[in-house]
């Protein structure tokens, strides 16, 4: 998963602990917005450790140096998810995502454990979709029927590459036997799976890419997603930048996944994900319709609408003040409200991701503003060809999705 971060300044949230009542009274006043209905609601859990941190992540992970403290920080979650319920009262999750840091890591108890206390505190839906992160390093038969077993409905595997060399320049603690071995297990035990797969490495041709996708593709996975390698800010890789393909080169790249994932059958939905018919992500989906999330756990981000507002907010990053703060009774370390300003950046962000486009009237539900907000800003991108639209539709053209960030920064206010 992309994790969405805060647009915005952060105020930092009170560490006393707030009354359930205190809470939800305080975000139910009357504001600048008007939302005629709440979005779907989806809930992440964020597990914060790693066997080895990846040189390109960016995400809140830590390697683990000794025994991870399982158990305590369950009962962390649990504090934090309790803590949170008066923000959400009456409505149901949708979807779950277990993502990290590597979830995989985690004991089948654990996993059990996890699911039941979600049970019992949450209204989830039937036939709720409950996706967790799993890297090939960390696969055996055993605990992935366990975990089948327990409830999670959907895998998304952190394969990257099945070449050996570029796993070894991204620093994977898996091989190419072990990535194989780990398709093989989630085929065999899940319904649908999602492979992650990632191009443009560090001295990757375009025959070692097609070979990559190709590989993929011998399993039929339901699911496939495709991301550009990137050089994010605080990493390994931005400190000492490996030689990565050309801008050319990756443009190539991009041309051939584009045409081989349309003559293999699959929908591509969204400017990262491929899809075979009914295994679209529908987490993932319920992100870029700018929907609701609760995130629980270390580092984990929400975004909660409420009638008249719609709020962010960030838990404490490191799992040690994470796991203090949620036994104080407020894990929370930066909450603020999205201005009347920022929404419709933050609403563009998401939905010009989904390849397809989404209904203008999507935008006054999700952000309670009407979409003359964005006129000037839609107006300069479709005299740019960056999207097309009509009365029903707005979606990114080819060239859009080719320049996806210029597109997304156009509807940035000062």
């Amino acid at each position: 998963m992309i994790p969405i971060k805060p647009v915005g300044n952060g105020a930092p949230a009170s560490t006393e602990p707030r009354s359930p009542a205190t809470a939800a009274l305080k975000y139910l006043q009357p504001g600048s917005l008007n939302l005629a209905a709440l979005p779907p609601l989806s809930l992440y859990i964020h597990w914060p450790w790693c066997v080895r941190k990846c040189p390109y992540c960016d995400f809140n992970s830590h390697e683990s140096k000794g025994p991870i403290p399982e158990q305590e920080y369950l009962d962390a979650l649990r504090a934090d998810l309790e803590q949170s319920l008066p923000l959400i009262w009456g409505r149901k999750i949708h979807t779950v995502f277990i993502g990290g840091g590597t979830p995989s890591l985690m004991s089948a108890a654990a996993l059990d454990r996890l699911l039941s206390d979600l049970r019992t505190l949450l209204p989830l839906e039937i036939n709720a979709e409950i996706t967790m992160e799993a890297n090939p390093g960390t696969f055996e038969a055993e605990k992935f029927k366990s975990y089948r077993a327990s409830g999670i409905t959907r895998l998304s595997i952190g394969i990257q590459s099945f070449n050996g060399r570029h796993l070894q320049a991204l620093g994977r603690i898996h091989d190419e036997n072990e990535a194989r071995k780990a398709v093989d297990i989630a085929q065999a035990n899940f319904d649908t799976f999602n492979l992650d797969l990632m191009y443009a490495l560090p001295g990757q041709t375009l025959l070692e890419a097609q070979q990559d996708i190709a590989t993929a593709l011998s399993w039929a996975p339901p699911h496939l997603s495709l991301y550009h390698l990137t050089m994010e800010p605080n990493t390994v890789f931005a400190k000492y930048p490996p030689q990565l393909p050309s801008d050319d080169e990756s443009a190539d790249i991009q041309d051939m996944i584009a045409e081989t994932m349309k003559g293999a059958g699959y929908e591509h939905y969204e400017v990262s994900a491929y899809a075979k018919p009914g295994h679209q992500a529908r987490h993932n989906l319920n992100y870029w319709h700018f929907g609701d999330y609760l995130g629980i756990g270390a580092g984990a981000h929400s975004k909660l609408s409420f009638p008249h507002r719609v709020l962010r907010q960030a838990r404490y990053k490191q799992p040690a003040s994470f796991i203090e703060a949620a036994q104080k009774g407020n894990a929370v370390s930066e909450e603020h409200e999205i201005t009347r300003g920022e929404m419709g950046f933050e609403f563009m962000l998401n939905a010009l991701r989904l390849t397809g486009g989404f209904d203008p009237n999507l935008f006054g539900e999700r952000t309670g503003m009407s979409i003359t907000a964005i006129e000037k800003a839609l107006n300069e991108a479709e005299g740019k060809g960056l999207i097309y639209r009509d009365f029903k539709l707005i979606k990114p053209t080819d060239l859009g999705q080719r320049f996806l960030n210029d597109l997304q920064e156009m509807f940035l206010t000062e």
